[in-house]
This record gives structure tokens, C-alpha cells and sequence, in this order.
């Protein structure tokens, strides 16, 4: 089962995704940005999954937020 915690693998694929990042798997042990962050080097295989599967998954919906500044002339928060 995904764990999609914040800050987990899962999350921050699909964050990297939504904001356009590049793709470098990682995660924060607690919370996000106020806590270790754990590289792609110190994660196992089934952490890169899931950082990998919450990019398909923002993938698969289809829209990012520059597509939703583009919709909304920038009026996003």
C-alpha cells in the first residue's frame, strides 16, 4: 500500500511534478522542508517507487500548476 504522507516519497514525486521540478527522488523523515531531507542515494528501491509513483499519478492528471497559472493568468495561490 502507497504511504502518501507528506513530505513521503510518494508526495514529493507528486509535488516535484505539480510545481515542474526536475526529477530527484527524495523525501523529508518529518516534516516537510522543516525536517532531515533523505537523497535518492540513502533510499531504498521500493522509496524510489513511490517517489516515482506519485509523479505518474500528477502525471496522470493531466495538469500542473504553470497549467493552471496559464488557465488563470497567474491567479493561483
Amino acid at each position: 500500500m502507497m504511504n502518501e504522507r507528506h513530505g513521503g516519497p510518494w508526495d514529493r514525486g507528486r509535488a516535484d511534478k505539480w510545481y515542474g521540478r526536475d526529477i530527484r527522488p527524495h523525501y523529508f523523515e518529518g516534516a516537510t522542508y522543516q525536517s532531515r531531507r533523505v537523497e535518492a542515494v540513502d533510499m531504498t528501491q521500493e522509496q524510489v517507487d513511490e517517489y516515482s509513483s506519485g509523479d505518474r499519478w500528477q502525471t496522470l492528471q493531466g495538469e500542473t500548476k504553470m497549467d493552471i497559472e496559464v488557465m488563470t493568468g497567474g491567479l493561483t495561490d
